[in-house]
């Protein structure tokens, strides 16, 4: 007999099983587990997280992942072993029914299922923002998960081989040509990283050639040029002027081509046309300009704003009581900006996209849910911003950890130390290779892993990873 939800104006007595069903195991979904498996340990509770995969992902630090720093490892810990008490279920979820209290989803073999639930937090996240730039969607790589990571870093490999072996110098200078648009947190430290990755590259190429000299040692082609494009005046155009300009000092001394007030007008197989008006031959186009809440939000059907589902303060979505939402996917009011220029519906602005934020909802979402099963009080959302970190690589970072600015070598512990505490496990794994990365040369092989084809731009559309872009090689 299927399980049948209780609504949740009818209290559940102390002896009956409720269901609390998560959607969604990144920075949100992963802490409201995390807290309720220790809030509700020894209740008649069952917790169930419904997440495409079984792990989460620490996107962070997911750009050292592309440029060879971390194992793809290091930063996918287990939901199993950090969830002890909670249920995983693999799957994508489809759609919401609010009416009848269930949850449809789709298993990783393409099975159809459901799961009925008493309390229901929406926490699925972000995916890829695109824009409507012909050839951007077709050509360009995005940067929103693991098989993207893996890929773009074979592809650079593979690009960077094939133009040391290349004897057309144009093409060869395109494959040695790398474009990142979007200046923000992401494409500053891809592009950071990246340019690490192909000059040690070709130092090991350089190194392979003077061996072979006077027995036909192959030219190492064009240098390589990375490109980093923004339509705002500076990059990090969300940090503290001062924190931009050490970022935008660091790029520049690692050769990197930094062009703001520049964007993109069209992507083709052999380049880019910019607005100016100039054309870059590329073979890579990375895509970072931003993102929008998973297309579940807006399948949903509930109220939203700003293409986030309306929340109060207190995570729970307004006429439909057992439903609260969390992260990305939630448009939760800032209470501790009440005399924003940018205020919303509410009065209040909305607290930003970002892995901070969403870790501590989803902690309140943990305590609200609780709270409405009978167990502890509920409280509203309010955080004050602890400033941000990017690392540049090596030991080049910017950060302003409570608004204090800084640069050099102290940022760079300050970022690498948030990293580790902010990370649910692998910290010493982490830490391991961020050594080793001090002391050896990074391994530039590829893994062979991941077909270009089946890391779409636009991750919310299920069928293009089905089928071939041509132009991606």
């Amino acid at each position: 007999m299927q399980r049948q939800s209780r609504p949740p104006d009818q209290p559940t007595p102390r002896n009956e099983v409720a269901r609390v069903v998560i959607v969604g195991g990144g920075f949100a979904g992963h802490r409201t587990a995390r807290k309720l498996s220790r809030t509700l340990a020894g209740t008649p509770v069952e917790i169930v997280l419904l997440n495409p995969t079984d792990y989460f992902l620490y996107l962070p630090l997911l750009p050292q992942v592309a440029a060879g720093v971390l194992e793809p490892r290091r930063v996918t810990v287990s939901l199993v072993r950090t969830l002890p008490g909670v249920r995983l279920v693999l799957g994508e979820a489809t759609h919401v029914d609010t009416a009848s209290r269930r949850v449809l989803y789709t298993d990783p073999e393409g099975r159809q299922d459901e799961l009925p639930y008493d309390r229901l937090v929406l926490a699925v996240g972000s995916v890829n923002k695109l824009l409507p730039v012909p050839g951007v969607a077709s050509y360009a790589h995005g940067f929103r998960g693991m098989p993207e990571a893996l890929y773009l870093r074979d592809h650079i490999i593979r690009q960077t081989e094939l133009a040391t072996a290349d004897t057309d110098p144009d093409l060869a200078a395109a494959r040695n040509t790398f474009v990142v648009v979007g200046a923000g947190y992401t494409g500053t430290e891809v592009a950071a990283q990246g340019s690490i990755l192909t000059r040690e590259l070709r130092a090991q190429t350089a190194r392979s050639s003077r061996s072979r000299r006077g027995t036909g040692g192959a030219s190492l082609g064009a240098q390589p040029r990375w490109l980093l494009l923004d339509i705002a005046p500076r990059v990090l155009p969300e940090l503290d002027r001062r924190l931009s300009t050490t970022a935008d000092r660091v790029l520049r001394d690692r050769g990197v081509e930094v062009r703001t007030g520049t964007s993109v007008k069209e992507a083709t197989a052999s380049g880019v046309l910019l607005d100016s008006g100039e054309f870059v031959a590329t073979k890579t186009l990375v895509w970072c300009v931003g993102v929008r809440p998973d297309p579940l939000v807006a399948d949903i059907g509930l109220p939203v704003e700003r293409g986030r589902l309306r929340v109060t303060p207190r995570l729970d979505v307004p006429g439909h009581p057992g439903v609260f939402a969390c992260g990305d996917a939630a448009a939760v009011p800032d209470l501790t900006r009440p005399d924003s220029p940018d205020a919303g519906d509410g009065g209040f602005p909305l607290t930003p996209m970002t892995a901070q934020h969403a870790t501590r909802q989803g902690a309140v979402a943990a305590d609200n849910v609780a709270a409405s099963l009978g167990y502890g009080q509920a409280r509203p959302y309010k955080h004050h911003d602890m400033g941000f970190a990017v690392d540049l690589g090596g030991a080049r970072a910017a950060a302003n950890p409570m608004g204090i600015p800084l640069s050099g070598a102290a940022a760079g512990v300050v970022t690498r130390g948030y990293h580790l505490a902010a990370m649910p496990g692998n910290r010493v794994r982490v830490a391991a290779d961020w050594l080793l990365d001090t002391v050896l040369a990074r391994q530039g092989v590829q893994l062979g892993l991941v077909r270009s084809w089946s890391v779409p731009l636009d991750s919310a559309s299920p069928e293009l990873a089905r089928f071939p872009a041509s132009g991606k090689e």
